[in-house]
């Protein structure tokens, strides 16, 4: 059995269930986590994109939780649909291969909350979800923060802007005061810093070598066109690269149902996925993706948090977003587990 997460104070049980993955050793940002995680510290993680951020709290996570209580246990905050459906995902997996009885029930926004209601009556270890729907059925008496050990905040300056911050507050202020606190994001703003500092003072922050640059599996292109060529020079460049699958990136997204239109025109078999899409939409967007039935997703840059489907070779910027760390989620959706990414980015001179 590999000993290098058994080194951390990782069970034998969950690191048997690693290696059914095919993990075997940890990531910087994991080595670093597990640790300080089980040793009880609040924590603010920082590292890159396609590090290994999840499993860095939900080993620890899972190592702490008593399985053999029904009770509610631990908290997951995620800022959109597609990451709490992944963190879930990842939860249940852990479960299978490691066969520890913990259980995890995603709480989503604009999804039938009587249906949840109904779940949340077995008393699943880890909520999984968003901040507004966690605290209203808080406020319902469906979920019990009395009994929360643990809250996790990822993509934490996401989830700590103006936005959001007072649902994510109240949800903690609801909980103990001796639970612990763990965030994690790719890059973490001096704002989203000093309100991380208002719920747990003490925090250790851990900071992995290479967070906030651009992951170097990389490589990272751009070629200047006219606006009006960018879909033809699109279609060519996936002619000449033989490009499979990959995402295509745009900043409004009222328009990526024109660009996802003009796409199947040309024939290149896309589908779109933003923040205003109805879920069942969204989650077939995603499951075409994800079996090769579409060839391009089309997204705002609000579902580059949290994407991660495997087999995505190359991100295309249709439009250059207008933050240097949003170039840094798009383009972290590929070169990810030590796997080698292109980004193109097609710009005007302007």
């Amino acid at each position: 059995m590999n000993e290098l997460f058994t080194k951390l104070g990782i069970s034998e049980a969950l690191t048997a269930g690693l290696e059914k993955a095919g993990i075997t050793e940890p990531t910087e940002i994991q080595a670093a986590v597990i640790p300080l995680a089980l040793s009880g510290k609040d924590i603010i993680g920082q590292s890159a994109t396609g590090t290994g951020k999840t499993l860095a709290y939900l080993l620890p996570l899972f190592q702490k939780l008593d399985a053999a209580k029904r009770e509610m246990q631990a908290i997951i905050h995620a800022p959109t649909h597609e990451l709490a459906i992944q963190i879930h995902r990842q939860a249940e997996a852990l479960a299978l291969n490691s066969g520890i009885t913990v259980t995890a029930a995603p709480v989503i926004g604009q999804v039938n909350i009587a249906r949840q209601i109904e779940r949340l009556k077995d008393k699943p270890h880890i909520i999984v979800g968003s901040s507004g729907r966690i605290l209203e059925l808080i406020q319902k008496r469906k979920i019990s923060s009395q009994t929360i050990k643990t809250i996790v905040i990822d993509e934490a300056d996401r989830l700590l802007d103006d936005n959001n911050w007072a649902s994510v507050k109240a949800v903690v202020k609801t909980t103990m005061k001796d639970r612990q606190l763990l965030l994690f994001s790719a890059t973490i703003t001096p704002a989203a810093l000093e309100r991380a500092k208002e719920l747990a003072p003490a925090f250790q922050t851990v900071t992995a070598l290479g967070t906030g640059k651009v992951p170097v599996d990389i490589t990272h292109m751009y070629m200047v066109t006219e606006q009006r060529d960018k879909i033809e020079l699109l279609r060519k460049l996936l002619a000449s690269l033989k490009t499979e699958r990959a995402l295509v990136f745009i900043n409004n997204s009222d328009a990526i149902e024109m660009t996802v239109a003009k796409l199947n025109y040309h024939g290149l078999n896309a589908a779109g996925i933003y923040g205003s899409s109805v879920k069942t939409d969204r989650k077939k967007a995603l499951e075409d993706f994800r079996t090769g039935k579409v060839r391009l997703l089309v997204a705002s840059d609000l579902a580059a948090r949290g994407l991660d489907i495997s087999g995505v070779t190359c991100v295309f910027n249709l439009e250059t977003p207008e933050d240097p760390q949003v170039y840094l989620h798009r383009v972290g959706r590929t070169g990810r587990a030590g796997q080698s990414g292109l980004a193109v980015s097609l710009v005007t001179r302007k």
